[in-house]
């Protein structure tokens, strides 16, 4: 059932937003009641000093740049999500099909264990994002043109190179830190790819704020082209549509997006699986409106879990990637079961 036909149903969800955006400043190992989080922004607003110093600290420097990544996270992966699985039709299609996560695994396993020297000029806290972001680009450009060699990309070729992919880039950062490895390393690799928020600063948002905005404004403009594409290809093509050139475009364009999004705090698995589905059951499969809600409901969803893995235990910083995989892994067992897939060419 579509639940969300009208424009109501988007202020409902920019509000449930805005209300998770709060509820993540107040809540973690220091409680900051709501009603000082709503004077700090007004005092902010007003160019006010802060009644609450202690709590202005907190809030503008640890709280706020944490949830904001949190929103462009969740907005960048359920966006990338949705478009992959327009493009290869395949419903439990997301980005780390591609073996992104893989080749960013790999990429930071890299940097860590070697700890920058062979960067050099590059500073060490920018390293393991470029490192990370590199990995991903290799990695998802290996798997286009693995599944692109000597004939026309398709489903299956796509699906098996990513999951070659995965293998090769896991299977050798795993090399990696067996043989070159001690165990703090080795504990700092592990905690970065189950992904955490923990140490986010406002010099962290820049990249991925400029990178989900124009990716959220590109494939909007292409929601028309999107939609044809979910129709199959022969429907696509007999109606005057490029399909490889499309697809190649759009699968660079996810690449380049998840690479930027994995290695800003690691991998966090199927965000980009869960969110497109329930998306599509609020407003359908057009993609005009599908593509917006999808980033409204993935920036709630990454706000709510973050939130959840600071506050579920005191004093203690779970990882983020735990809650997506405990939510996400019985989500795609309900797929699999309620949809009765089966893979199709």
């Amino acid at each position: 059932m579509q639940v969300f036909k009208t424009s109501l149903g988007f202020i409902l969800l920019v509000f449930l937003l805005c209300v998770s955006i709060l509820l993540g400043i107040s809540l973690g190992t220091l409680h900051i009641p709501l009603a000082d989080t709503y004077t700090f922004f007004l005092e902010k607003l007003s160019h006010q000093e802060p009644s609450n110093k202690i709590f202005s600290g907190v809030i503008w420097q640890i709280r706020m740049p944490r949830v904001l990544l949190g929103v462009l996270l969740g907005a960048g992966l359920a966006l990338c999500g949705v478009v992959m699985q327009a493009v290869v039709q395949n419903p439990l299609a997301e980005p780390f099909l591609l073996g992104i996560s893989a080749g960013g695994y790999l990429g930071a396993t890299v940097f860590i264990i070697l700890g920058g020297s062979f960067i050099g000029g590059i500073a060490s806290a920018n390293g393991l994002a470029v490192t990370a972001f590199l990995g991903a680009l290799v990695a998802s450009i290996g798997v286009i043109g693995l599944a692109s060699y000597r004939s026309k990309m398709t489903t299956t070729k796509l699906i098996l190179s990513g999951t070659i992919m995965n293998a090769l880039c896991t299977s050798t950062a795993n090399f990696i830190m067996v043989f070159a490895g001690d165990d703090s390393t080795v504990s700092r690799v592990t905690f970065w790819t189950m992904s955490s928020l923990a140490s986010t600063r406002w010099e962290n948002l820049t990249l991925p704020a400029i990178a989900v905005i124009l990716g959220g404004f590109y494939f909007i403009t292409q929601s028309r082209t999107l939609n044809l594409l979910l129709q199959g290809e022969e429907t696509a093509i007999t109606l005057g549509l490029r399909v490889s050139a499309y697809r190649n475009t759009y699968l660079i364009v996810v690449a380049l997006l998840t690479g930027i999004l994995v290695s800003t705090c690691g991998i966090i698995g199927f965000v980009g699986l869960i969110i497109p589905h329930i998306s599509r059951a609020m407003v359908g499969p057009n993609h005009h409106k599908l593509l917006p809600v999808s980033m409204l409901v993935g920036a709630i969803f990454l706000v709510n879990m973050d939130m959840l893995a600071r506050t579920l235990i005191a004093n203690v910083e779970l990882p983020i990637g735990i809650f997506t995989s405990m939510i996400g892994a019985p989500f795609f067992a309900w797929i699999l079961v309620r949809k009765n897939y089966q893979f199709k060419e």
